[in-house]
């Protein structure tokens, strides 16, 4: 069990865990579980950690087929510039690797944004806190366990 599985456990929601074989040389970790899954890569989300205003990191959650607007995720919380953080950072504050991110979980719980595009799907899939797993649950679900919000995240 990983922090994010115990965290929707406790929590009571309804949740499936999707395990795969995860390639080491893979280049995109949400690509590949999207591929290996045999989902459409609009249900399958990435997790980023990005810091606002050089300093704030907030979770950014939308599908791996996207690429992230850091203007939008930037006014999503209120800040004026958004940057990729530090993976070192990411590492510490989440408790996770990176490529197994999860929005759930998380050592320290950060400011979640989800893209709102995860509302037109019953489910979505998550990184469930290690490379090869992933866990489906309601949109609404994931927002109430991280204390997220949904906003348009994506690049246009």
């Amino acid at each position: 069990m990983t922090p994010a599985i115990n965290a929707a456990k406790k929590a009571g929601i309804g949740y499936t865990v999707h395990k795969y074989d995860h390639d080491p040389a893979a280049d995109s970790y949400g690509r590949e579980a999207s591929e290996k899954l045999g989902l459409d890569p609009e249900r399958v989300f990435k997790t980023l950690v990005v810091s606002v205003d050089a300093g704030h990191l907030v979770v950014a959650v939308l599908p791996v087929s996207t690429m992230l607007s850091m203007k939008l995720v930037a006014d999503a919380v209120g800040g004026k510039k958004a940057a990729m953080a530090d993976r070192d950072k990411v590492q510490r504050s989440s408790g996770y690797v990176l490529g197994g991110v999860s929005p759930l979980g998380q050592k320290r719980p950060l400011q979640t944004v989800i893209d709102s595009s995860a509302r037109q799907f019953d489910t979505v899939f998550v990184s469930a806190g290690r490379r090869g797993l992933e866990i489906e649950l309601a949109p609404g679900d994931l927002a109430r366990l991280t204390g997220g919000q949904f906003a348009d995240l994506r690049q246009l």
